[in-house]
Formats: structure tokens, sequence, C-alpha cells
């Protein structure tokens, strides 16, 4: 075989595949579909991720010591990420004393404030200062929010009753730091087992209760369930 020979043999490949690329555009169009499949899918499903976030269930980090120790506690390094509830709110189910809830801040609406329901519609609270009023009665459509640390927190007492439309979501799951994962229970009586001493968490139990029952002292109670309007 000829030099010639050799060379139309060994150039032939790359000759077919160059025609077939510049006549064939299928494999081009294949290529450029797999760059643009991807952000495609994600644009695809963001308005149901955002509808899910908007209406049914979101995500906050949990800034600020006026919520503790119940949120963010000095024993934790972390600011806790927590799950918040708005198909409740959004849909009218009953907000009850005792709900810790996210709220928009009255006197700046660009703000929002987590903070404890601690008197609905209907009942008569003993505020604590700066209000300038000994005790409020909240009227029909309001409910009277506090921190958990009462030295620390822009709350009602400084802004008075809240509207129920400022309500945005119902606090119902701790997910970080991994030691306090799970669900916020009602502060109940902490019990001593019989030969095991009292620990940490044991009076961390006790501290809570007790200023439960110190809120709910100054409740005097006419309902005990309030209904969101959107």
């Amino acid at each position: 075989m000829s030099l010639f020979s050799k060379f139309l043999k060994l150039s032939r490949p790359l000759t077919s595949r160059r025609v077939h690329n510049a006549t064939n555009p299928e494999g081009s169009f294949r290529r450029a579909w797999v760059l643009i499949a991807r952000p495609l899918r994600w644009i695809y499903w963001l308005p149901l991720g955002m509808g899910f976030t908007q209406y049914f269930y979101t995500l906050k980090t949990i800034r600020g010591r006026s919520m503790q120790p119940t949120l963010n506690p000095d024993t934790s390094s972390w600011d806790d990420i927590v799950v918040f509830d708005r198909y409740s709110i959004n849909f009218g189910q009953p907000i009850r004393k005792g709900d810790i809830v996210a709220l928009r801040d009255p006197i700046d609406g660009r703000k929002m404030l987590v903070k404890r329901i601690v008197a609905v519609a209907g009942d008569v609270v003993k505020t604590l200062p700066p209000y300038p009023d000994a005790e409020v009665f909240v009227p029909e459509g309001h409910v009277w929010v506090e921190g958990d640390e009462p030295f620390r927190t822009l709350d009602s007492n400084r802004f008075g009753p809240v509207p129920l439309a400022l309500l945005d979501s119902k606090l119902k799951y701790i997910v970080w730091p991994l030691d306090r994962i799970g669900p916020l229970r009602p502060p109940v009586f902490p019990i001593s087992k019989k030969g095991v001493s009292r620990d940490f968490r044991w009076y961390s139990d006790m501290a809570a209760f007790e200023r439960e029952q110190r809120r709910q002292s100054r409740v005097t109670t006419r309902s005990t369930t309030t209904t969101s309007h959107s």
C-alpha cells in the first residue's frame, strides 16, 4: 500500500466525524439540553417550594435572647433553628395561650418578632413596666404577647395588644442544635425519682414551670382560645 493510501485510510474516520457533526446538529443540541436541563428543573419546582413555605411550614433562625431559656439558652453556643407552622395561622386554627408565634413588629413592620401568647381576646392582663396602665383588657381580634426573658424583650408591655393580622406563624419544632431537637412541650412540674439526685435538667424544668405559673397568675381568664383571621 502506498503512503498516500495509508494517509487516506487514517484520515477517513476523522473526516467522517467532522462531516457528521457539521451536517447533523442533533449531538450539539443534546449537549446543550444537558447543560440547561438541571437549572430548568429547579425553576420548575421553585413555585411549589415557595408556596409550601408561604402557606404551610418554614424554617427560621432565632436571633437574640428575648425568649431565653426556651430558645437560644445560655447553655447553647448555637442559634436555634426551628420549624414554624403557617398553615395554622393562614387557615384560622385556634391560637392558645402559651403558643410561641412569629409576628410582624407593630412598631417596625419590616421586622419579625418571636414571642409567647400570654393572653387572648377577653382576658385581663396585669402588665409589666414600662406599660403605663396596671391592667389591660385584651380586645376582640387581639392577643397579648411577651418574651420569656422579661428584661430583654420588646413585647406587648411596650406596644400593647397585638392584632391577629400581624401573626405570621406558630413555632412547632426545634431542629437545631441536635441535643435539643424535638417539639416544644408546655412546662410541667418536674418529678424527682426516688434515690436520684436532682440535676441541672430538673432545676431548669422547675424554673420553666415557675415562670409559666407567674405568667398565668397575671392573667384573669375569660376565654381559653381565639381564632386567627387571614
